[in-house]
């Protein structure tokens, strides 16, 4: 039968430890919680504001529409006073134009035109060709057809009392074309025969300035405007106009025009815009503001900013708070893993693990505060055992190197006492014996560089005094290094190889050279010769184990290497450079700075 899986159990099974069991599912609960609510507080920001945004902008462009409704009624008052005025029947429709009537009319219009900046031109004309405009004194156009305008034929033809038009590009001025919004008033001639016909029409043509500032009056947001369409969706009024009109602006005219809602939406992502619309019954004009969807939810962006700093705070002490629960109920169980961790890793000490309470966890730590003693003491019996057989090793490998060198400097002096050479032999001889006696009666493995250049000197009198036609041997340390610790006989057996392995096969005599100096805070020691040098190959094989030969140098750079890297690491020792033909040097690097421990 097939086991059946618990979900619940493989989902806490992927957790390390209990602690992050309790941490993970208190974490889990209380940053879920804060994040439910954060997103249902932004979200129904969002909406909020959005809402009241629109109502607002809605009522704001409601008032906008009926103070333009105010100021069209106002301007239709001044058509009206001015039309209905009985100097301008006697102007336009008497047998003769009436001089002083004409100067009432100019002073009226001096008067309107005084007090309003918004108005840029205002005038009477008759079909009967009188005509009078501002101030009568700039020339009217002379190629201009009046019957070819709009806003004239409107008002002399149509049966309502006023019109106004769209912008549009007025005229009738001889030499000006400036874009206005003209109020036109038709006027009765009350003498006429077929009674009261309209045989002449009043108009004010408006500049931008009053609807402009009624409209940046009402302005929503930094980046929000209002224009105005007509009834068939021409623009009257736009901030943009000349951006529009060279369509480096677009409005979607269509779907306010389309539309019957008082607030639409239009675009997608950072460019989406609100239209909010208001209808006017009087004027027939469409008044719309439109404003960014972002710049009105600046408000809901810093308060959903300000719901994500509080739910990051309210997170980070949820995290906190729960990394306490989890960590006083685990602690005991934490230190105990911290301590085997660490044991596992050879660091056998630790501390005792303090834990007072008395149940299991108590009796398993206890357990694990005496196991750890007994594991450590035997560590340390191990270590003194293998620190005593260390020192057995190395001393092994020095007395392997004592004989040989006995053996190479007696076999010297039998050559020499076979040649007969009896003062040479005892000059060799009693060298022999100093070098001996300073050897045997130092019994400590280590010595200072100073000693250690002094048996070479001695030995290097020796091979001289041996193959006095084949070397020669200079010795230049500096005294600062003489003083720094080096184990026993390191500097003889490289000079040894450099004899036997180098000058001993060269024609000619040869040099060798004992240099010591500090190089970055180590001591170095150079043994450079002259001779036959060694090819790649045997360069590679230096530092590889051979067996001792007696006949030859008795002792390879192997032992001495090792010797080195025992004491002092691996980072330090004999590194060789040699040219086949040139010769070699051999370069023994030990630390300045040191305390050897046997």
């Amino acid at each position: 039968m097939k086991k059946k899986i618990n979900p619940g159990a493989v989902f806490l099974g992927k957790f390390n430890s209990i602690q992050s069991v309790i941490f993970a599912m208190v974490s889990m609960l209380l940053l879920g919680a804060v994040a439910i609510v954060t997103v249902i507080s932004m979200n129904y920001t969002r909406t909020s504001v959005f809402d009241n945004s629109s109502l607002y902008t809605q009522t704001i462009i409601q008032q906008m529409n009926q103070n333009i409704d105010s100021y069209i009624d106002y301007m239709e008052n001044i058509s009206y006073l001015v039309s209905s005025n009985e100097d301008v029947q006697s102007y336009l429709f008497g047998d003769e134009p009436d001089p002083e009537s004409r100067v009432r009319i100019l002073n009226q219009f001096k008067t309107i035109l005084d007090s309003r900046s918004d108005i840029l031109n205002l005038g009477i004309i008759g079909e009967n060709g009188r005509m009078l405009i501002n101030d009568a004194l700039r020339l009217t156009n002379p190629d201009l057809d009046i019957h070819t305008q709009q806003w004239y034929t409107n008002a002399l033809n149509g049966s309502a009392s006023s019109y106004l038009s769209s912008s549009h590009v007025q005229h009738i001025i001889s030499g000006e074309r400036p874009w206005v919004i003209t109020l036109s008033r038709g006027i009765r001639n009350k003498a006429s025969e077929v009674g009261n016909q309209k045989e002449g029409v009043f108009f004010i043509d408006l500049n931008y300035s009053a609807i402009s500032e009624l409209c940046n009056q009402s302005m929503v947001g930094n980046q929000g405007y209002a224009f105005i369409l007509d009834a068939e969706g021409n623009i009257v009024y736009h901030p943009q106009q000349q951006q529009l009109y060279n369509e480096l602006q677009t409005e979607n005219i269509s779907l306010i025009m389309g539309t019957d809602q008082d607030t639409v939406l239009f675009g997608k992502g950072s460019s989406e815009k609100l239209y909010s619309i208001s209808r006017s019954g009087k004027t027939g004009w469409t008044v719309v503001n439109c404003v960014r969807v972002e710049e009105l939810l600046r408000k809901s962006n810093k308060a959903q900013s300000l719901y994500v700093l509080v739910a990051m705070g309210l997170m980070i002490v949820a995290l906190f708070f729960s990394r306490f629960i989890s960590r006083s109920i685990t602690q005991p169980i934490q230190q105990l893993c911290d301590s085997m961790e660490r044991v596992q890793e050879g660091d056998f000490s630790v501390s005792d693990i303090v834990v007072e309470s008395q149940n299991e966890i108590g009796s398993l730590t206890k357990s694990f505060n005496v196991m750890t003693h007994r594991i450590q003491d035997l560590m340390e019996q191990n270590i003194r055992e293998q620190e005593a057989k260390r020192k057995s090793e190395l001393k092994a490998l020095q007395s392997q190197i004592n004989p040989h060198f006995l053996y190479n400097t007696l076999d010297s002096i039998i050559w020499m006492a076979e040649g007969k050479k009896n003062e040479e032999v005892v000059l060799m001889t009693a060298s022999l014996a100093r070098l001996l006696r300073q050897s045997i009666s130092n019994e400590d493995e280590v010595v200072s560089i100073g000693q250690e250049v002094e048996y070479a000197r001695g030995y290097l009198t020796i091979q001289k005094m041996r193959y006095k036609d084949k070397m020669e041997f200079q010795i230049e340390v500096d005294p600062s290094i003489l003083h720094i610790p080096l184990i026993k006989l390191v500097l003889q057996p490289v000079i040894e190889n450099a004899i036997y392995h180098g000058l001993k096969y060269k024609e000619s005599k040869g040099l060798l050279l004992v240099k010591g100096f500090m190089k970055n805070d180590n001591a170095v020691l150079q043994v450079i010769d002259n001779g036959v040098g060694m090819d790649e190959e045997t360069l590679t094989h230096i530092y590889e184990r051979h067996k001792v030969n007696y006949q030859s140098n008795g002792v390879g750079v192997y032992n001495v290497q090792k010797r080195l890297q025992l004491y002092y690491g691996n980072e330090y020792g004999i590194t060789y450079e040699s040219k086949k033909g040139e010769g070699t040097t051999a370069t023994i690097t030990i630390p300045g700075r040191q305390e050897v421990k046997l």
